[in-house]
């Protein structure tokens, strides 16, 4: 019988939360119905910088809500300490100041506590693989942020600004596909991607690739396909 993909290579985590039943459920959750591999897990984030060193996993799951700091907080102070590890929240806030906050602090998910085990693991799945993911609950607060960007002719000149691969590469970002997976559907390389978005995030005047994919969803049903230059104002 041939090994699934998912079992010769296990999603490796690191979870954060204050709450020992909850990281004790969600390791039995992703172990045994999700075949991940939880490398770790603590309540403490001075123990977090040290950890995702150790052990380099693909993802660590952060509470939004701890005693002594947030999830956001503590993600800005890993990026400051260098760690670059992708981010997912996972959190009982349905609100969408905290939706649009984690959104901004580039992380790759924002989940919630009440949703079905199967959708967690899935959700944690994709965001591994580089994808972007949001609880479905949360649907029409991201739609609700979307209305909140630039509209109209400011979005046009901001599209007008990028070149027609810039352009590619934002419409991909927009369905969620990491660098890895644009590189081979455009036929370039990682890096050669990884240098177009940092140039897609600052004509666009934004700070992470998340924020790039929200902008792209909303251009997409603001106007025509993302691939087509806007016209040029005179």
């Amino acid at each position: 019988m041939s090994t699934s993909p998912a079992a010769e290579h296990p999603v490796r985590i690191v979870l954060v939360d204050d709450h020992a039943l909850c990281r004790n459920g969600l390791t039995d959750l992703l172990t045994h119905r999700g075949g991940m591999h939880v490398m770790a897990s603590t309540g403490d984030p001075a123990q977090v910088v040290p950890l995702l060193r150790q052990h380099d996993p693909d993802l660590v799951v952060l509470d939004l809500r701890m005693p002594s700091t947030d999830g956001l907080t503590l993600l800005r102070q890993l990026r400051a300490e260098g760690v670059q590890t992708p981010a997912l929240i996972l959190t009982m806030s349905d609100a969408e100041d905290d939706l649009a906050a984690a959104l901004r602090a580039g992380v790759r998910g924002y989940l919630l506590k009440d949703m079905e085990p199967e959708d967690v693991i899935s959700s944690i799945a994709r965001a591994a693989r580089g994808e972007l993911t949001v609880a479905p609950a949360m649907t029409l607060k991201l739609a609700q942020l979307l209305q909140s960007g630039p509209k109209g002719n400011e979005r046009d000149e901001m599209l007008a600004s990028l070149t027609e691969r810039e352009r590619q590469i934002l419409e991909r970002l927009a369905l969620g596909e990491s660098n890895k997976t644009i590189g081979r559907a455009l036929d370039i390389s990682h890096d050669t991607v990884k240098l177009h978005v940092r140039h897609i995030l600052a004509k666009l005047h934004l700070s992470s690739r998340v924020e790039a994919a929200v902008f792209a969803v909303e251009a997409r049903t603001g106007q025509r396909e993302l691939g087509e230059p806007p016209a040029r104002r005179r």
